[in-house]
């Protein structure tokens, strides 16, 4: 399915009168809003291939209908999603669940579709069909060298994969660790992990950067090799200036202060990537902002504060929403979520930085908290729309999405049992 413009702006038409009075407004009160809207408008999250059909728990999948069962679909998908946000023009892709037949043609259609392809993600958190070597016991970090060199191979091709798309970054994301105490050796995982990524590192085109990504537990759950930030920094240092650590906020235990997290890193200039979800108690995958929008704020004005005070010269973080449902239409979730990530970071920059500092400076915590409550108590839905509307998307992409009757359009081409490659 493709969207066309003339529907977008039928669409818009009725709402374009109420949409100008309520900018105006708001333009009265905030000197910065002209800003604010380029900002915003020239904002972009990165889809992930897996993301577009239905999640799942080890107890159960459900399906939608319509879901993309080939990668060309999936690009298609991520093309509705954009038509209607203009902030989803960026792919990132996971291998094998979405291993490129042929390379070429699936740029070709990316091209034409409006898409570019973002961060490449490898997989060795599962064994595949006609594996010679088992991942049972870890990849990366396991004790026979023939596991650890097929892992190895595997990022590489990876890595090929993305050069021939056009990629410029890979995510390593490991699950090894342990069950059990004993079963495994710190010290040893860990030197075998550095030793593997090194391997990776190497393979690295000079333009390109690697992200590792880290979490405290899950899938094992007396311990990860790569646990936390502290040793995604470590690893990242001991490999080169092309490793940054990635941020995934769904990899933290309950109540972690991932917005200090964030502002160390930044400080370092290491912070690399970013995967937004949400989460109630653990990596629940939930829409972005869904259960922690004040979070999700706080970060962002760390985010802001490290973006426009960066003396280390931390780069552009590579934003990427890694979320997945079993009950929504996936591609309204994301469209939710990429909205939630927009209002976080327009209410950030609404954040007047000269007088928060001011008031930290005197140690004035009450100023201080007015001024961060005010920022985020403020209705920024209308510079989203804006933003938007600039970039001739919808005003308002969820009532688009169903104005035009996407889901169903979807099931009468892919039918009702199509099933989406990958989760």
């Amino acid at each position: 399915m493709q969207i066309h413009q003339e529907e977008i702006v039928a669409l818009n038409k009725d709402l374009l009168v109420e949409h100008k009075e309520k900018l105006t407004q708001l333009s009265r009160k905030h000197s910065n809003l002209e800003d604010i809207i380029d900002t915003i408008s020239n904002y972009n999250i990165a889809i992930p291939s897996w993301a577009l059909g239905a999640g799942g728990t080890r107890f159960g999948k459900f399906g939608f209908g319509g879901e993309p069962s080939t990668l060309e679909q999936k690009l298609e998908d991520i093309s509705v999603i954009n038509a209607l946000t203009k902030s989803a023009n960026a792919v990132s892709l996971h291998i094998p669940w979405d291993i490129p037949k042929n390379t070429n043609a699936i740029k070709e259609k990316a091209t034409h579709l409006g898409l570019h392809f973002d961060a490449m993600n490898s997989n060795t958190f599962q064994d595949q069909d006609n594996q010679e070597y088992s991942y049972k016991f870890g990849s990366l970090c396991h004790t026979d060298k023939n596991v650890r060199d097929q892992a190895v191979a595997h990022n590489k091709a990876v890595i090929d994969y993305g050069i021939a798309l056009g990629s410029k970054s890979l995510t390593v994301w490991l699950a090894d660790g342990s069950n059990f105490p004993g079963q495994l050796n710190f010290r040893r995982a860990f030197e075998n992990t550095l030793a593997s990524l090194k391997e990776i590192y190497a393979h690295l085109p000079a333009d390109w950067k690697l992200f590792i990504e880290y979490k405290p537990y899950e899938p094992n759950f007396y311990s990860m090799v790569i646990q936390d930030w502290g040793t995604s920094h470590m690893l990242a240092k001991d490999l080169g200036e092309q490793a940054y650590t990635l941020v995934d906020l769904g990899h933290h235990l309950p109540n972690t202060n991932i917005e200090h997290i964030v502002a160390t890193l930044m400080t370092r200039g290491m912070l690399g990537g970013f995967h937004f979800n949400d989460s109630k108690y653990g990596d629940d995958d939930l829409s972005v902002g869904v259960m922690k929008p004040y979070q999700l704020f706080l970060i962002f004005n760390e985010l802001v504060f490290g973006m426009e005070n960066n003396p280390a010269n931390n780069p552009i973080p590579a934003w990427m929403i890694d979320a997945s449902h079993n009950l929504k239409d996936p591609l309204e979730d994301l469209i939710q979520s990429i909205e939630a990530i927009e209002t976080a970071y327009a209410k950030a920059l609404l954040i007047d930085q000269k007088a928060l500092e001011e008031a930290q400076l005197k140690n004035d915590v009450v100023t201080a908290q007015r001024i961060l409550q005010d920022a985020f108590n403020t209705d920024v839905k209308t510079i989203l729309a804006e933003a938007r509307l600039r970039n001739d998307g919808a005003i308002d992409p969820i009532s688009a999405y169903r104005s035009l009757d996407v889901r169903n359009v979807l099931i009468k081409e892919r039918g009702m049992n199509s099933k989406a490659t990958g989760l």
